[in-house]
């Protein structure tokens, strides 16, 4: 795939073939080129057509891939009804992308009845699986009570595991838990911590929040929270 990605007419040939043939890894690979512009001319109508024929063959990422098409109207004409019969065909083959998705259309109501408590049970299969967009919103959920009773100490225990990984939004959140005590109890180091991991990476909010918790600090709490920050390092 990769050499056909970079032009290379002879792979490009081979991949097709074997597309042609019914190998579902090559339609989906010929898929990803189409929709990409990638090796080949972009054209969503082809790259629907070849997701179409792996996820006929049960290959997860092609059906979340046909979802996401159909999400978007990208080849075939915008239908989020459909988008959400391919998600939960992925979702429950675990894969966690379509997990996330469906949730989302679960907890906006699109293409299926809104329903919090569904959008909590996909984002919490995804979460188990490690990945820290779930974690983030399944934490959101915690904290705002949504399809699950309002509980803000579960909320820090997924916010951590996403901010552990470098998620900013759940770095964000988990510091104004910390700052407010809530959830947790109150701890202006670790607030000052979460804060400055997300004040660097452009975020002003986070650096005016960081900069008002400072003044309540000690010169031994601040030097504390610079030496946690010094030492972090993401999860993977």
């Amino acid at each position: 795939y990769l050499a056909a990605s970079k032009g290379n007419n002879t792979a490009l040939q081979q991949l097709r073939v074997r597309a042609e043939q019914g190998n579902k890894n090559a339609q989906f690979d010929l898929g990803f080129m189409y929709e990409n512009g990638d090796g080949v001319p972009q054209d969503s109508a082809q790259a629907v057509q070849w997701y179409r024929k792996a996820s006929e063959q049960g290959l997860s990422a092609a059906r979340h891939s046909l979802g996401v098409m159909y999400a978007n109207g990208k080849g075939v004409p915008k239908d989020s009804a459909r988008a959400v019969q391919w998600y939960r065909k992925a979702a429950e083959q675990g894969l966690s992308a379509a997990q996330i998705n469906l949730a989302l259309m679960y907890e906006n109501g699109e293409g299926v009845r809104k329903n919090s408590a569904q959008a909590v049970r996909w984002y919490r299969k995804a979460a188990q699986q490690g990945d820290s967009t779930a974690q983030f919103n399944l934490g959101l959920m915690y904290y705002t009570g949504e399809g699950v009773p309002q509980d803000s100490a579960q909320a820090v225990q997924w916010y951590r595991k996403a901010a552990e990984q470098g998620y900013a939004k759940a770095q964000y959140h988990l510091g104004l838990l910390y700052r407010n005590g809530d959830g947790v109890p109150k701890e202006l180091v670790t607030a000052y911590m979460w804060f400055s991991l997300v004040a660097v990476q452009g975020i002003e909010s986070a650096r005016t929040k960081r900069d008002s918790i400072e003044r309540l600090m000690t010169a031994n709490q601040i030097a504390e929270a610079q030496r946690l920050i010094r030492e972090w390092k993401p999860k993977r």
